[in-house]
């Protein structure tokens, strides 16, 4: 049995957005190998990373008051 493009399309077409979507990520790393670029997967990554920086001690923890009243000293509302 040969399988077209014009096939495969279609049977694609018929699948929820959410699968299509999983589909053309699929297909696209196939083709550029990388991982997945898009901002969300990039903040997952860094949250992820943050987290286990903070969970092993490293880096320093800042209270969200001392946050913001710096920033209030560096870019003060009008």
């Amino acid at each position: 049995m040969t399988v077209t493009l014009d096939s495969i399309s279609g049977q694609a077409l018929e699948l929820a957005p959410a699968q299509r979507l999983n589909l053309a990520r699929t297909l696209i790393e196939s083709v550029d190998g990388t991982e997945d670029s898009s901002p969300e997967a990039a903040w997952e990554s860094e949250i992820r990373d943050r987290l286990a920086r903070h969970q092993a001690g490293d880096g320093v923890s800042v209270p969200a008051a001392d946050v913001f009243r710096r920033l209030r000293e560096i870019a003060p509302s009008r």
